[in-house]
């Protein structure tokens, strides 16, 4: 096998949808698999993969227990050369995905690559990253309430960010054998840095390729209330985060 794509979710069947469409052509793709895995979700979303898509790997879990552990429980289940990560907010095409591919087996330096991601207005989301600190999140929150947004810059070329968010994770098989699964203290947050900083610390490289590109409709769910349960989780995994690595700043 050299593909396994792997996507979850949680009560969002809308976006879904649009997702696995855009993932028809895997079926002309002899050596890939998809596996989805349901995390907690009470929309129908189950039942909707096993009458339309019955060549997809289906993982029931009984309750949202986090990104990081549902994204591992699907991860478990792969067999793949490469791990695609991919967010079902996410409208994927051929030709990214071939792309991401190729360049992986050209550098085999490298253990995760992701592309551009941007939204249905061609906006382009940044997600090639520095590593989460208390300082950068102060100054994130501080422009959500001011409402600046933070201006993107498309590089020329593919290089190292510190990490890629895990919407969209192009993962070398080695990599995840080297540095483990992704840390399920994380319930929701920085699981994709925590990542990504062990993948570099097992001397992989984490590349950003901007010449292939995805649509991701991006939703902050923490946004949409600072003071609900799931922001607090996020919160929580973020200050774990910092001191599990020393990322104060």
């Amino acid at each position: 096998m050299r593909l396994s794509i792997v996507i979850i979710s949680w009560n969002s069947l809308p976006y879904l949808e649009i997702c696995l469409k855009s993932l028809r052509f895997i079926q002309e793709w002899e050596d890939t698999e998809i596996i989805w895995v349901d995390n907690g979700s009470t929309d129908g979303a189950s039942q909707f993969i096993k009458k339309n898509y019955p060549y997809i790997q289906r993982i029931i879990l009984p309750e949202n227990r986090g990104v990081a552990y549902a994204r591992n429980r699907g991860i478990e289940k792969t067999s793949g050369k490469y791990i695609l990560l991919l967010d079902d907010d996410t409208v994927a095409n051929k030709e990214a995905l071939y792309g991401m591919i190729a360049y992986m087996e050209s550098h085999t330096e490298t253990g995760i690559c992701g592309c551009r991601l941007t939204n249905a207005r061609n906006e382009i989301q940044k997600s090639d990253k520095e590593y989460p600190g208390i300082g950068v999140k102060c100054r994130n929150i501080f422009r959500s309430y001011t409402q600046r947004k933070e201006k993107t810059f498309l590089p020329i070329s593919e290089y190292e960010p510190e990490y890629l968010i895990g919407a969209c994770q192009l993962i070398r098989r080695e990599a995840i054998n080297a540095a483990g699964l992704l840390d399920e203290h994380i319930f929701y947050g920085p699981e994709d840095a925590d990542f990504c900083l062990r993948v570099r610390n097992c001397k992989f490289k984490v590349v950003y390729l901007p010449q292939f590109s995805i649509v991701h409709h991006w939703k902050r769910v923490t946004n949409r209330n600072i003071f609900s349960r799931l922001a607090f989780k996020h919160i929580r995994a973020l200050f774990y985060f910092y001191k599990k690595h020393h990322r104060y700043f």
